[in-house]
């Protein structure tokens, strides 16, 4: 069996058994074609043929590619999956990538906006305009509830429960899990499921049951979700940037400044492991240290 066809029958185990997303799939065949492209410059034609000494040559090959650490330590764990693959399958007989340490990753805490500057955004759309009033509800959710930007377009109109305020989300690994909204991001998505919606839904012949419309009715892109954020930034005048993660961030971050504690947050935020979830305790010590410096009377000369 050559590589395309090894290649092609593990992308058919991460769909069908694993149960990946697209996204995460498309990931592992980009790095597996990164090591192809390396094992034909080495004169390799088979992932049989592989051992510690070409899984060294690699890792050299993508230094000098100058990859970020992140990068390389994504590609390694992607081969040691697709090995650990093919050892189960008994094509081959160990895991040349079990030997490799992952490179520690750079550790950079995430964005996230200050309730004075989120606040701003909130006062942007014309509510009286279709348009306006799905920009309303579409960053009063994504605030109330941290979900992913992948997450928000893929809501359909039945994923909301407004007696219990909760919204239905798939989430990676089409793992569902229900996340409460408040007062505001019900309030905006009545008006606009009642009203904006309705409207931009009657351009659209075919229909949809997509929660949030682009301006012809079909259901709004990752990419229109970016461009409807930088707009209110832009009409706010104000010199944040933002983007569609940086409201995730922000939610996260503001549950565990006002007491959250972090198993609850990392339900909310869909995360399958607490490590994911503790970055933001960073954030939120930097700014308590940041409180403490400009309050206390002695905490500087």
């Amino acid at each position: 069996m050559d590589n395309n066809q090894l290649q092609e029958q593990f992308s058919l185990y991460l769909k069908i058994e694993k149960d990946v997303s697209p996204y995460t799939l498309k990931y592992y065949n980009q790095d597996i074609d990164d090591f192809k492209v390396f094992l034909n410059q080495e004169q390799i034609f088979s992932f049989t043929d592989i051992d510690d000494r070409v899984v060294r040559f690699f890792l050299t090959y993508l230094y000098q590619r100058k990859l970020s650490r992140k990068s390389v330590a994504r590609k390694i764990s992607s081969l040691r999956t697709f090995y650990k693959y093919l050892e189960r399958e008994k094509i081959t007989t160990s895991n040349p990538f079990l030997t490799v340490s992952l490179p520690k990753t750079e550790q950079t805490l995430p964005h996230f906006l200050y309730e004075e500057e989120i606040k701003e955004l909130f006062t942007i759309s014309d509510l009286t305009t279709p348009l306006g009033q799905r920009n309303q509800a579409l960053i009063e959710l994504m605030y109330a509830t941290g979900i992913r930007v992948s997450e928000l377009v893929n809501l359909t109109i039945d994923a909301i429960d407004f007696s219990l305020a909760t919204i239905l989300v798939l989430g990676k690994g089409r793992k569902e899990r229900y996340v409460p909204f408040g007062s505001y991001a019900r309030d905006a998505l009545r008006l606009y499921i009642s009203e904006g919606r309705e409207v931009l839904l009657k351009k659209n012949s075919a229909g949809t049951d997509a929660l949030f419309l682009n301006s012809n009715g079909k259901q709004l892109t990752t990419r229109g979700v970016s461009y409807i954020l930088n707009k209110i930034v832009e009409e706010a005048a104000t010199t944040i940037h933002i983007h569609p993660h940086a409201l995730r961030h922000t939610f996260a971050t503001h549950m565990l400044n006002a007491g959250a504690d972090l198993r609850s947050v990392q339900e909310l935020l869909g995360h399958d492991h607490l490590s994911s979830t503790q970055v933001y305790t960073h954030v939120s010590k930097d700014r308590l240290k940041d409180v403490y410096m400009k309050a206390h009377p002695r905490a500087k000369l």
